[in-house]
């Protein structure tokens, strides 16, 4: 999942741009394929169909933050006495908002995988797709 390759042959990326910081424009982010270069496998299987990412990627972003509280708890601990839990939640706005561009992706790779499966002879058959 972290190359961002195709669900369907683990091949064929899945973005135009390999890397999301390259360009810092927004609207560039989601540059993908239409379908993979590899298999021919559709990636938007249905009109809407990555509005269901909002959901990954609100659970990536409390991951992150809950494995960081865990580890200032563990390195530098919370106290009501100063204000280092307000130093942690800075920490954690610049860190999110500078990691958002690679979670918004991993979340769409991570969601098309729950309708899309690994296919070893993907050669041999037709892509798959939502039934509708």
């Amino acid at each position: 999942m972290l190359t961002m390759k195709c669900p369907r042959c683990r091949r064929g990326p899945m973005f135009k741009d390999k890397n999301p910081f390259r360009k810092l424009s927004l609207s560039h982010i989601f540059d993908m394929h239409e379908h993979c270069p590899v298999c021919q496998q559709k990636y938007e299987l249905e009109t809407g169909f990555w509005y269901g990412t909002g959901y990954v990627s609100y659970a990536l972003s409390v991951a992150v933050l809950a494995i960081t509280f865990v580890i200032w708890l563990v390195l530098i601990g919370v106290s009501a006495d100063d204000n280092r839990i307000f130093y942690w939640l800075i920490i954690n706005v610049v860190l999110l908002v500078v990691i958002q561009p690679w979670l918004m992706r991993l979340s769409r790779v991570i969601y098309i995988r729950f309708f899309v499966h690994f296919d070893p002879d993907y050669d041999q058959s037709a892509p798959q797709h939502l039934d509708t």
